[in-house]
């Protein structure tokens, strides 16, 4: 399976983004889906995860500004970012892996989200 993420860009702070990530080459609806992080500096985190069944997990940092989704038409994941903070700049990936949030199978390449103060 082959990930392509998009979507970001230097925003203020306030502002909004959304992330997709293309998926190809594998049966999409096989995998949970997630969105991590990594700032300078730090380890990459997990941000969100969307189930087969389109339950979703978030980190408690994003709670209540994140949106993670999924389009099975497009084999896409979203995420909708709002309320944007500095604190959230990193590059952003996705990932599949298992439903059980143990196992990542596959990573995409990283988009670069920048929040200025």
């Amino acid at each position: 399976v082959q990930l392509q993420a998009s979507g970001g860009g230097l925003v203020q702070a306030g502002d909004s983004l959304r992330l997709a990530c293309a998926a190809s080459g594998g049966t999409f609806s096989r995998y949970t889906m997630s969105w991590f992080r990594q700032a300078p500096g730090k380890d990459r985190e997990f941000v969100a995860g969307v189930s087969r069944s389109g339950s979703t997990r978030y980190a408690n940092s994003v709670k209540g500004r994140f949106t993670i989704s999924r389009d099975y038409a497009k084999n896409t994941v979203y995420l909708q970012m709002n309320s944007l903070k500095p604190e959230d700049t990193a590059v952003y990936y996705c990932a599949a892996g298992d439903s059980d949030y143990n196992q990542i199978y596959y990573w995409g390449e990283g988009t670069q989200v920048t929040v200025s103060s």
